[in-house]
């Protein structure tokens, strides 16, 4: 290490060194909780979206197909 930048790093670590014990990392007391609602959501509403395709293209004549209004 050059001699210039051996006496900031010096400095640095002497004024670091009384802080040593004040420094303490300890483990979290409640447990970490993640929520997956969107995901879930998501599967639920592909899930009733094939129920329902499905249950037209079995009884076409209680759901009735319009063609789509045409636009201008």
């Amino acid at each position: 290490m050059p001699r210039h930048r051996l006496l900031p790093a010096a400095c640095g670590a002497a004024l670091m060194l009384p802080l040593g014990g004040c420094i303490t990392v300890d483990t979290p007391d409640k447990p970490i909780e993640i929520n997956l609602n969107v995901t879930i959501r998501q599967e639920v509403v592909v899930r009733l979206q094939k129920d329902v395709e499905q249950l037209i293209n079995q009884n076409p004549d209680a759901f009735p197909q319009t063609a789509p209004p045409r636009q201008k």
